[in-house]
């Protein structure tokens, strides 16, 4: 292909023709990540909010897809940035680049299939939850109205995306209606295969330039080897802090009494009653099993509950065994229910084969963690998960491919080691190379010079000292900010405050919540470690407080993010997902309050295991684990309040170990350099000048 601009040029054109301004953060990060490209070596790119990081990864992605006529991945984590990315950025940055290039630059976006209509699937959907006993009675009428309203709705739409239904329906009416990848009976097969919303998906991403998907669906690609992708040796990996947690998920296998009851269901339409039953039977047994277990991790497991895991696994190869082999050509009925119940038979088998073999090695050598969660709403699940996925990630993520790993929070305590042990990444190039020119130690007793973080991360338990055979080259980079978190926020640390307790709320968090939003004059996005703390806090404050304070679970999350950013004096609580998910720039939100340091539970079973995994190696499980997840999410929270340069406010963390405990240093140094204070009058009084309500404070 005749020579191309080059990436400097791209950028200032798409900056110009979006009406933006050049950004010294923007322009460094294209430029890095077109080096990397070009020297196929990984990079991780901490780009803080305003940077346009977006623009940044998208425009020398562009160049090197057309440039060598391939296609390059950007994964993202949430449904947000993949539509934002879709949506607008994509098609705005086509547009300005056309004049430039050969062509218009192209993209598509591709899901996971469960994400499509699946047109066989909703020909049985009727059928299936009306007989079904694993449905609760009283839900099949509602349920059926789902149902066919998206009957409805696949003479409509053309993509089939259950994004684009609007409004909404259940998970459980949408499992009626889409089937996963390993349940799909292949366009050749199935009798709407020439109409099939997922493979129109697919069919859209071959020859493209620019291919958006998931994170979940990076992990099902790269583990499972089903190739969803199209052929690709570059990955821009968006929101990247988030990625361990994805792929965690996807590598995580849960056995039910539901879902052992469903494949036995799926089976009894193809194999003998007897073998069927005998399937069902130990799913009541399974069940059994649960109510006399304890909740939480299992560091070992009893003969009863391991006997009835086994019982399952064995009734499942039975059950297999008895459909036999594909007899050929099938028709579409058939085909389908045979794949379905191998599907939901071989989840079950894979998964009671991974718990019973977690427990054989010795308990320091364990990979996979199992625990038993028993909740007051839903019935009890037993669950397998990796103890890390830093070794999948880097065969089968870093082995053979170019990755950019971005986001506004990747330095905890101020440095990338954290997060890249997780990834599975070693050393950093440069650290290796300045590791090579320093000094020996003279003796055994001088050789501990790794830093902090390197302890705190366990490194030189399990990377040691030099580049391990075969680890991943890279280099990190922080392009900074381009806002002034000095001049433009205040990180108000309550010191006065006692420390929180396990019993919800004190008074005194309550006082001093309702005397910082009178200060505010509302305009408070109020996260909380627990969403029961959140109702505790909406409660007691909708009686003292004129305030309009919507919470978590009012309505959706979205809805209520609107009416926040609609309503100046308005505040809005909530937990986990407002920590991530609220982008509101603009008068009507001046204070962030956090009312805890958003440390994992301590029964947390993956959590805890991954502590005491670090500490047996020789690290800080504390800081490796559970002081690296708070400052993560602390940064994330924390981030809601300045999404604009001209964004002003007050950040006040309720905890008052932020500012007293030895961790507390870590911690903060993981936050941008904020102008901190732990006078209350101090945060009131700034508060109160935002807001137009300048008074003096009380003698």
């Amino acid at each position: 292909m005749a020579d191309l601009p080059d990436v400097p040029t791209l950028l200032d054109a798409a900056v110009r023709s979006l009406g933006g301004t050049r950004r010294e953060g923007q322009t460094e990060m294209a430029g890095a990540v077109a080096d990397a490209v070009d020297r196929r070596e990984h990079l991780v790119v901490q780009a803080g909010t305003g940077t346009g990081k977006s623009l940044a990864y998208l425009v020398p992605a562009v160049r090197h897809a057309m440039a060598h006529e391939t296609t390059v991945v950007v994964s993202t984590a949430t449904i947000a940035l993949q539509n934002q990315l879709i949506n607008r950025d994509l098609p705005r940055l086509a547009a300005a680049l056309a004049p430039l290039l050969p062509r218009e630059p192209t993209f598509a976006v591709l899901k996971g299939r469960r994400n499509y209509l699946c047109r066989n699937r909703l020909q049985t959907a009727d059928d299936e939850a009306e007989d079904s006993e694993l449905f609760d009675p009283r839900q099949l009428s509602s349920l059926g109205r789902q149902v066919a309203r998206l009957h409805e709705w696949s003479e409509e739409t053309d993509s089939g995306d259950r994004d684009e239904l609007v409004p909404g329906v259940s998970d459980l009416a949408w499992r009626q209606v889409s089937v996963g990848g390993n349940e799909c009976v292949g366009a050749r097969v199935c009798a709407f295969g020439q109409d099939c919303f997922a493979e129109f998906a697919r069919e859209a991403t071959q020859g493209v330039d620019i291919v958006v998907t998931n994170h979940a669906m990076l992990a099902i690609d790269m583990s499972q080897g089903h190739h969803l992708l199209p052929e690709h040796n570059t990955i821009m990996i968006d929101e990247a802090h988030e990625l361990v947690d994805r792929a965690t998920s996807v590598a995580t296998g849960t056995l039910t009494e539901r879902s052992v009851g469903t494949a036995a269901k799926r089976a009894a339409r193809l194999v003998e009653p007897g073998i069927s039953e005998r399937l069902t039977e130990c799913a009541d047994g399974l069940a059994l099993m649960f109510t006399d277990a304890p909740d939480g991790r299992l560091d070992h497991i009893d003969d009863g509950l391991a006997g009835a895991v086994a019982a399952v696994r064995d009734a499942a190869s039975a059950c297999v065994t008895a459909i036999g082999p594909s007899p050929g050509e099938q028709d579409p009925d058939s085909a389908t229910d045979r794949k379905l119940a191998l599907a939901a038979l071989g989840e079950v088998h894979d998964t009671a084969v991974r718990v019973l073999e977690s427990f054989e090695p010795a308990l320091r050598d364990r990979t996979d963690i199992v625990w038993l969660t028993k909740a007051p709403s839903r019935p009890p699940s037993l669950s397998v998960a990796p103890l890390a996925v830093g070794g999948l990630l880097r065969e089968k993520l870093f082995g053979d491919r170019t990755v950019v790993l971005t986001s506004a929070t990747l330095t905890l305590g101020g440095s990338f080691s954290a997060l890249a042990h997780q990834w599975g990444l070693g050393r950093e190039v440069a650290e290796e190379a300045a590791a090579a020119l320093a000094p020996r130690p003279e003796s055994a007793a001088d050789t501990d010079t790794n830093s902090g973080d390197d302890k705190a991360t366990g490194d030189d338990a399990e990377d040691g000292p030099h580049r391990a055979a075969g680890e991943p080259r890279w280099r990190a980079l922080d392009v900074g900010s381009p806002f002034e978190h000095a001049r433009s926020g205040i990180l108000y640390v309550a010191k006065h405050l006692p420390p929180p307790g396990r019993d919800g709320l004190a008074d005194a968090y309550l006082d001093e919540i309702a005397e910082l939003i009178e200060a505010a004059d509302g305009r408070t996005l109020g996260l909380f470690s627990s969403i029961r703390a959140a109702h505790q806090a909406t409660d007691a404050l909708r009686e003292r407080l004129e305030h309009p304070i919507l919470c978590q679970g009012d309505d959706s999350t979205g809805q209520l993010v609107s009416r926040f950013a609609d309503d100046e004096r308005a505040c809005l609580f909530g937990t986990l997902s407002l920590w991530q998910g609220v982008d509101v720039p603009g008068p009507s939100l001046s204070l962030v309050i956090v009312d805890r340091i958003p440390f994992p539970r301590p029964d947390d079973p993956l959590a805890s295991a991954r502590q005491r995994a670090v500490g047996a190696h020789g690290g800080n499980g504390f800081l490796a684990v559970a002081a690296t997840h708070a400052a993560l999410l602390l940064a994330q929270g924390t981030g809601r309040l300045l999404r604009s340069t001209d964004d002003r406010g007050v950040i006040a963390v309720l905890d008052p170990r932020l500012a007293t405990a030895r961790y507390g240093g870590f911690l903060r140094a993981s936050l941008p350099p904020y102008w901190g204070t732990t006078d209350p009058s101090v945060a009131r009084s700034a508060l109160r000048r935002l807001s137009g309500r300048v008074t003096p404070e009380p003698a």
